[in-house]
């Protein structure tokens, strides 16, 4: 452990003295100076530079909790004060930062200052598009376009706070289980910050966009006999038993990162609040992320209402969606398997945090086939946009909730894709390459003669 975190460990003993100083419904510290983790399950307090993976009382997931915002002035920031703050922070003006995480840094990991490391990330674009609007059967539908990351999928938000946290603490190795983005932008932070990434994959069930980037990254990939449920407990065991720094979802910081997707989201709407924010489902840290980062605007007054979530899972890796049917009594667990590798997930790590957020926004769970994910992929990259399988699940959720009359004419819906069409290329060679497949764009091999040209430009036409 570094001096620093040294320097701060005192704060641990007089952490539960914070515990029950909350302002704002409990959701933020009132006083002090330093945030804090505190266990979501039993309530037991660490220090904000506390290593721990879980909570060490129950093993309960821990959550960030932060001191209220303040000016520089120490006067509380709430409303309308607080989104001209962010809007000062905002890219290019003067105290901006180009960070799409670090602007929202108060609300975020305060104080985090020079132990940044930031590639910048962010910034991602709410995108329309006509071609899916008419496939999702309703107008306007907003993407928020995550593949737009450094590394090409939402993990780097997470990521840049996760290996902040890293830093602060002088860990020795930082590591992940991963069906892939998180391996990618845990590789690509771990170098920029240099220091050595440790990521556990499952044999076999990796697209190769994502490891092509853990290895070109630098961080080095241990192939597990085994799923990825497999790989998270080895990387759970190595953590507790080698002290190297864990960095997958279950980790609260990676979670404060995530939430920028939709404060982000929400500024970019002029924290206007959509009706529905619909998300793809893998391991539930996004859906957790986003009930919190809800949660935290409604009661900071940056959104005076709080809109809807819908997660949604691949058919073949459910056990939310299911849970979500018998009223989350059971936690259920699958064996996975579906084409959206991103959301091959069989027992999701976050799931009482999900439960919470679907709870709290009055939120849906689905769950698409294959045929169906793999449909709204075909249109979404068709639209020049573009993205990898478990993305699309968001827009065939929307278009189930519109055909089921859920999403009505006239509200406001947004859709996240998680990340970037060359995230898995693999299947799009393979699929536009298939007889079956209707819309197959093959490639058609001619001659050099410019004839050959117009009769494909002929055919084209034709179509």
């Amino acid at each position: 452990m570094s001096d620093h975190a040294h320097a701060h460990a005192h704060a641990h003993e007089h952490a539960h003295d914070h515990a029950h100083d909350h302002a704002h419904g409990g959701l933020f510290l009132e006083s002090g100076t330093e945030s804090i983790q505190r266990c979501a399950s039993c309530g037991h307090t660490l220090a904000a530079l506390d290593a721990a993976a879980s909570c060490p009382a129950c093993d309960g997931l821990l959550d960030i909790v932060h001191v209220a915002p303040r000016d520089v002035m120490g006067a509380p920031l709430h409303g309308m004060a607080l989104r001209a703050h962010f809007a000062q922070h905002c890219c290019a003006r003067p105290l901006g930062s180009p960070s799409g995480v670090w602007r929202f840094e108060s609300l975020v990991m305060p104080g985090a200052g020079s132990a940044i490391v930031s590639h910048p990330e962010g910034n991602t674009p709410l995108l329309t598009r006509p071609a899916i609007d008419r496939f999702a059967g309703i107008e306007g539908l907003r993407i928020k376009h995550e593949g737009h990351n450094p590394t090409g999928s939402f993990k780097d938000r997470g990521m840049t706070v996760g290996v902040t946290q890293a830093v602060r603490l002088g860990a020795s190795a930082v590591a992940c289980a991963s069906t892939g983005n998180t391996s990618a932008a845990l590789a690509s932070y771990a170098a920029q910050a240099g220091i050595p990434g440790l990521v556990f994959v499952p044999a076999g069930k990796i697209a190769l966009g994502k490891l092509a980037q853990t290895l070109g990254y630098g961080a080095r990939t241990l192939i597990v006999r085994g799923d990825f449920d497999d790989c998270l407990r080895l990387v759970q065991d190595a953590a507790r038993e080698l002290g190297i720094y864990l960095l997958n979802s279950i980790n609260p910081w990676r979670v404060e990162g995530q939430k920028t997707i939709v404060l982000e989201m929400l500024q970019q709407l002029g924290w206007e609040s959509p009706d529905f924010i619909v998300l793809p489902a893998g391991n539930l840290g996004n859906t957790a992320a986003f009930g919190k980062a809800l949660r935290e605007a409604h009661a900071l007054g940056l959104i005076d209402r709080v809109p809807r979530l819908v997660a949604v899972q691949a058919a073949g890796s459910a056990p939310f969606a299911r849970g979500y049917r018998d009223g989350f009594a059971t936690r259920y667990t699958v064996t996975a398997d579906t084409i959206a590798t991103a959301i091959r997930i069989g027992d999701p790590a976050s799931w009482d945090r999900a439960v919470r957020a679907i709870r709290e926004t009055n939120g849906m769970v689905l769950s698409c086939t294959d045929d169906e994910i793999i449909e709204a992929k075909v249109v979404i990259d068709a639209a020049g946009v573009g993205c990898e399988p478990a993305s699309a699940a968001s827009v065939a959720g929307v278009r189930q909730l519109v055909r089921d009359g859920v999403i009505t004419p006239g509200q406001r819906v947004v859709a996240v894709l998680t990340g970037h069409v060359l995230k898995d290329p693999g299947i799009l060679v393979d699929l536009h390459q298939r007889a079956d497949f209707a819309s197959a764009n093959r490639p058609i091999e001619i001659d050099a003669d410019v004839r050959a040209v117009a009769r494909v430009l002929e055919q084209r036409s034709v179509v």
